[in-house]
């Protein structure tokens, strides 16, 4: 086993015998190698390599021992958090114990090996297929078109008939998208013919939270600073978004609740969105992030249709040790 792809001795090796480590990964896996870069986020860092493939970016990932799943709260909730917690259940006339309600929420604890893997940077969309305007399939649907020219005339940026098709305004004129059907076996069989897989939900937790035993990455509650998702004040509009920036490993994982992340699994799981549906319920921020948390269960979903408006995949490479 090579050492050195996991994260203790990783870190510890100089960057001209890291450089030449992540070039040999490069030849291996048919990859450019773009250079290393240093990932500092939430008191853990990473400086490792960047690749491209076939459009997309992905990272080298160590592997590691670690622990995963929640039991109790390591520091403790912030001021804002437990006052946010304390309105909802009095609100809701809710009889329990929030740290209760919380660790319910979570997966259980427990120790996992995990692997060092080349992983996508960024959260992919699936179902939908961008094309051209000329696509014989849009020509068989002239309600479709007719939706077309009133978008056109109108000042929406975007409209999307449910799972049909999409049109979006952009700087050279507009983009459309077309929906097709896809299940959870499609996507793994899709994936394996390029040579790639999705993440485990244990390989997810450590993806997200790189073994941290806080609730979040960055802490316990709950860090009302940040710009989020949902949550926008016309002040930050052009901010980006905290939780969406690269982590430690630089991947931009887990920032959105509306975002399921699919994992690799013997059924349709997924892992660091609900859907939205804590939001939805108006249960606030912090409960309402608390899907994002890399120890939230992993949740099994009863249909094998993906669904192209909250499932999203993120492709890797699990690199062989031997």
């Amino acid at each position: 086993m090579n050492e050195k792809l996991f994260r203790t001795q990783f870190n510890q090796i100089e960057n001209t015998e890291k450089q030449a480590l992540m070039e040999s990964l490069a030849a291996r896996y048919d990859m450019t190698f773009l250079g290393l870069h240093t990932f500092d986020r939430w008191g853990q860092s990473c400086t490792t390599g960047i690749f491209e493939k076939d459009g997309r970016e992905f990272v080298f990932v160590p592997g590691d021992t670690v622990t995963l799943g929640w039991e109790q709260f390591t520091v403790g909730l912030n001021q804002d958090s437990q006052e946010e917690l304390d309105y909802l259940i009095q609100e809701w006339e809710m009889e329990c114990d929030p740290n209760e309600m919380i660790r319910e929420s979570m997966a259980s604890v427990r120790q996992a090996a995990i692997g060092p893997m080349l992983v996508g940077r960024e959260l992919e969309e699936l179902c939908w297929e961008p094309v051209k305007m000329d696509d014989p399939r849009l020509t068989t649907h002239p309600d479709w078109l007719k939706e077309f020219r009133d978008f056109a005339w109108s000042d929406l940026d975007s409209l999307t008939l449910h799972q049909s098709v999409r049109i979006e305004r952009t700087e050279k004129g507009f983009q459309i998208y077309i929906y097709n059907r896809t299940d959870y076996d499609e996507l793994l069989a899709g994936l394996e013919k390029q040579g790639l897989s999705l993440p485990t939900a244990d390989e997810w937790a450590y993806l997200c939270g790189g073994g941290c035993r806080t609730l979040f990455p960055w802490g316990d509650g709950m860090d009302y600073s940040m710009h989020l998702h949902h949550f926008e004040s016309p002040e930050d509009e052009d901010k980006p978004f905290d939780m969406e920036e690269p982590n430690f490993f630089g991947l931009s994982i887990a920032y959105d609740p509306y975002m399921r992340e699919i994992v690799k699994a013997d059924v349709f799981t997924t892992c660091g969105g609900d859907g939205g549906r804590s939001i939805c319920g108006g249960l606030g921020i912090f409960l309402g992030f608390l899907p994002c948390s890399p120890h939230y269960k992993p949740e099994v979903q009863v249909d094998k249709q993906l669904n192209g408006d909250y499932d999203f995949c993120r492709p890797i490479i699990r690199v062989e040790t031997d």
